[in-house]
């Protein structure tokens, strides 16, 4: 059974979250400070996290920022107020797994906390291959044809969600969503870029652009050699 730590200074809203994770299973604690939230997360007495950013003592991105530099490594779901994408941006990169803005539909809010646990509980493929292009997770490498490829960190997580999606076609918007973890104007082309990018080093033909929607790794790409986009 599943634990879950709300860290929360609002009573209504602690009470609401917890009350809803109870029903649906989950064994909660609520505490309504940061000193607390972080010695209670570091413990390991819980298996997720819902923080708040606005909490006394030390405040929701401290929490996360010592939870990081301390090594511990479960799921924290962001539930704050705090909408503007500066607050976004520097929950995503501080180290949070989700970021939700106050005010919340319960079932979204339950629905990504079963997502975080059932990613965090079940076994990892270490290595993603699709014909001759692998990638190794755990020392963040890519290879093309046993050649190593030097990937940036948004590279390789683009290369990453293609190689977890052979042949499928993946929108603007779900790469958006996947690699960069939060909404860009809708006019932005920072998608076309990273694809650029990835056609130069791991091969112009393995990525194909299905007009209109977006593009998808053909997982009967020829070997890959140094070419434009």
């Amino acid at each position: 059974m599943n634990r879950i730590l709300i860290a929360e200074d609002e009573p209504r809203i602690a009470a609401f979250v917890e009350k809803g994770l109870r029903c649906n299973g989950f064994v909660t604690t609520v505490v309504a400070d940061g000193l607390d939230a972080y010695e209670h997360a570091r413990s390991g007495a819980c298996d997720l996290v819902i923080l708040d950013l606005g909490l006394p003592v030390c405040d929701g991105f401290t929490v996360l920022r010592k939870l990081r530099e301390s090594r511990v490594a479960l799921p924290v779901i962001i539930l704050t107020a705090r909408d503007t994408v500066s607050d976004v941006v520097a929950g995503l990169e501080g180290g949070a797994d989700d970021y939700m803005s106050k005010p919340f539909v319960f079932e979204e809010l339950l629905a990504r906390v079963r997502l975080r646990l059932r990613r965090e509980n079940a076994p990892e493929a270490s290595l993603l291959r699709v014909g001759d292009l692998a990638l190794d997770l755990r020392t963040r490498r890519a290879h093309v044809g046993g050649r190593a490829v030097e990937l940036s960190s948004r590279e390789f997580g683009l290369a990453e969600v293609f190689l977890r999606n052979p042949d499928h076609v993946l929108t603007r918007e779900q790469l958006l969503s996947r690699v960069w973890g939060f909404d860009y104007d809708p006019g932005s082309n920072i998608v076309d870029v990273y694809v650029r990018y990835l056609r130069r080093k791991l091969g112009a033909d393995r990525l194909e652009t299905v007009r209109g929607v977006g593009y998808r790794l053909r997982a009967g790409a020829p070997p890959a050699a140094s070419g434009t986009p």
